[in-house]
């Protein structure tokens, strides 16, 4: 039997039925030799300082700073009965693979080894390794498995994040709770953020007004503007050299052309939501997750507005299918398409299987949609 764990329990019901695992139990689909199961989230989470050592219970300077010889990890309370799930069938013999199935990126590679360390396995990882959740995309990846090995970098690079996170809260929020005698959380993206933020209230609450000038030319519809003057004085100067009769020379008619935008990449939607919807960087990151379970939008979680050079053919049967009668530019549509400009994941598109399914949407989902 093979055992596939993907993130969430709705992209393993789309696994459970490309694979035939169709025979629900408790936790998990079976059927096909294979068995699909799920963790919530982070079904494990690092320990707390006292978990470690007694010592650093006591919030104090003195204690400062906390840096562990090694990390503990323990299994989230609000999950522990899930865990109790994956961690018998990790260690099922009659389980030979694990085929890990999370979603494609750093944090889905974390979310599962921490699992699967903590069930202290040591069966033969797979890699499921896809942008789409659409049936066929799952099928492909199923052919073409990776080795889990090839993924260790990923994992290390998403577990140092982990630690630097937890280091620089843990002993920042203790350090500012004592010096200043009130509790104070402090984290290494919170805090930052809230700097810029309080950074530009504050620049907007100082603003002052200042005045200035411009000479202005108006002729039947004509209006000639000069830059801004800080001094009255320059502005009459300026108006003053000015000649009863201005005569135009030359006038210069052009065509200019502006290329349309490459697909989004995730921060780029998230600023365009916001820019247009109002949503926040949060809000529009659940609302793609959401698009892109339900199989209408290809993987959002990346940082890549191209397309990989093997994607052409795809692109032109999406357009065909959103669009009855379009026309390609060749030079715009050949730009969206640089294998080198890719990395985990390509950039945020529709899936052609989520052509005219995007039905029963709540309007937050069709506005996302409908911007890509």
């Amino acid at each position: 039997m093979k055992l596939v764990i993907a993130e969430k329990p709705s992209a393993a019901v789309t696994i459970a039925k490309v694979t035939h695992a169709r025979t629900r139990k408790n936790g998990y689909y079976e059927g096909n030799g294979y068995i699909v199961s799920w963790c919530v989230g982070h079904l494990i989470q690092m320990a707390s300082p006292d978990k470690i050592d007694e010592k650093w219970k006591k919030w104090t300077i003195e204690n400062l700073p906390i840096i562990p010889e090694e990390y503990i990890y323990e299994v989230s309370k609000s999950t522990k009965k899930q865990y109790g799930v994956l961690k018998k069938l990790l260690n099922d013999k009659n389980i030979d693979t694990v085929i890990n199935a999370c979603d494609a990126g750093r944090e889905g590679e974390l979310i599962f080894r921490l699992v699967y360390n903590q069930a202290k396995c040591k069966k033969k990882i797979l890699r499921l390794w896809i942008s789409s959740m659409e049936n066929k995309a799952i099928e492909d990846g199923f052919r073409n498995l990776k080795d889990g090995d090839d993924f260790e970098d990923l994992y290390r690079s998403a577990s140092a994040r982990a630690i630097a996170v937890w280091l620089v809260g843990i002993n920042l929020s203790r350090l500012y709770s004592c010096i200043y005698k009130e509790t104070y959380s402090v984290g290494r993206v919170q805090t930052p953020t809230l700097y810029l933020i309080a950074k530009r209230d504050s620049e907007i609450n100082l603003f002052k007004k200042q005045k200035y000038y411009t000479v202005d030319l108006f002729y039947k519809g004509l209006k000639l503007v000069s830059d801004r003057i800080d001094k009255i004085e320059v502005a009459e100067q300026l108006l003053n050299l000015l000649e009863d009769e201005i005569v135009i020379t030359e006038v210069v008619d052009k065509e200019t052309r502006t290329k349309p935008d490459k697909p989004y990449d995730l921060t780029t939607l998230q600023r365009e939501a916001n820019k247009y919807f109002g949503y926040s960087a949060n809000d529009t990151l659940n609302l793609a997750q959401g698009l892109y379970e339900k199989k209408l939008i290809t993987y959002p979680r990346t940082d890549s507005r191209y397309l990989t050079d093997d994607m052409v053919n795809t692109m032109k049967e999406l357009l065909e299918g959103l669009e009855d009668d379009f026309k390609i530019n060749e030079s715009n549509f050949k730009s969206i398409f640089n294998s080198s400009k890719v990395t985990a994941h390509y950039a945020i598109i529709p899936t052609i299987s989520g052509i005219g399914k995007a039905k029963d949407l709540s309007d937050k989902e069709s506005k996302i949609s409908s911007r890509i």
